[in-house]
């Protein structure tokens, strides 16, 4: 028994204010964690905003979060007291069905959210089932990594399940909270990287970050030039766009894959996508194993996400600069 202490919204769209909840007994296979660190993702302003009518007031937002086991359930072997351990998206899945036996609990129809229908991470503690709650890399500051346990999985799995590789000539759309880590990821896998960014100012950074090359999506004749050109084109903005001019920037067999989601229905025409065996797909988080893999990768090969740092008690005025956008480009809360 005890008691959390976080940050709380009380209503759709209310800024956030101290919240304090008890635990009950710590389950068998449960892991609670001392939060250090957790990042603000747009998932959070979603839910708190009640865009997506599923939360439930008052609740704590947060689920990229890293700390240190601070206790550990009966039943929990693999992780001991003090270590230093993340949590993402994801806190709980049901374990026996086709899906979690398969490794792939992120697909797991009783799937539970760290902070869906439960208090997440902006917080001095949190709680989850210990299959969720994995080692962060010595290499890896706490800061960095945190983003990486929802933004930094949402970017990765679909590079890596969808075979990016040295021959790979890829496509980002964004340089923002998502785009910046899929340049380094695909820049980490050996493929040859575009970026296309309505901002301009931004092409310096993403050729620091990795990218060979730079198109001005405002431009139609930049994308129209760009026919045939990829064999995997990943969208990381949530704006809308004239999608079938990036069906036509695929070769054949290429793949346009949804991580970001624009505010309206996808208009597409099916003929390219049947004359050249090209296919539009999504991808969500990925599961335990794969963000343990992505954080390995993440360790060896220096991705990190550039990240602003934000005392806990500022929460909501962190928040007021990740909705205006001026934080380049994940906002992170640190007790």
């Amino acid at each position: 028994m005890g008691q959390i202490q976080g940050l709380a919204a009380h209503a759709a769209g209310a800024e956030l204010l101290s919240f304090r909840y008890e635990t009950g007994n710590l389950g068998s296979y449960e892991v609670e964690i001392a939060i250090s660190h957790c990042g603000i993702c747009h998932s959070d302003l979603h839910l708190i905003s009640n865009d997506w009518g599923i939360s439930q007031y008052p609740f704590i937002p947060g689920h990229e979060i890293v700390g240190e086991v601070a206790a550990v359930g009966r039943q929990v072997k693999h992780l001991k007291v003090g270590q230093r351990v993340g949590l993402g998206w994801q806190s709980n899945s049901c374990g026996v069905c086709e899906w979690c036996t398969q490794g792939l609990e992120n697909l797991c129809a009783l799937s539970e959210g760290t902070c869906v229908h439960r208090h997440g991470g902006y917080a001095d503690r949190v709680r989850a089932n210990s299959r969720f709650v994995l080692p962060i890399p010595d290499a890896l500051d706490s800061e960095n990594a945190a983003p990486l346990l929802c933004g930094g999985i949402t970017v990765y799995n679909p590079i890596r399940s969808f075979g990016v590789n040295p021959s790979s000539r890829v496509g980002i759309v964004g340089v923002g909270g998502l785009g910046h880590m899929a340049i380094q990821f695909a820049r980490a896998f050996g493929a040859e990287i575009t970026v296309f960014s309505t901002s301009s100012d931004k092409e310096a950074e993403a050729r620091e970050l990795g990218a060979h090359h730079f198109l001005n999506s405002r431009e139609s004749k930049n994308l129209k030039d760009a026919a045939g050109r990829f064999d995997f084109i990943l969208n990381t903005a949530n704006a809308d766009q004239d999608w079938n001019l990036y069906i036509q920037a695929l070769r054949p067999t290429g793949q346009l894959c949804f991580v970001g989601i624009p505010p309206n229905p996808a208009s597409l025409q099916v003929f390219p996508l049947i004359a050249g065996g090209r296919s539009v797909i999504g991808s969500p988080i990925g599961s335990p194993r794969q963000i343990a893999e992505m954080l390995d990768v993440a360790a060896r090969h220096g991705v990190k996400a550039k990240t602003e740092l934000f005392p806990m008690a500022k929460v909501n005025e962190a928040i007021e600069k990740v909705k205006k956008n001026k934080v380049r480009y994940r906002a992170v809360l640190g007790n």
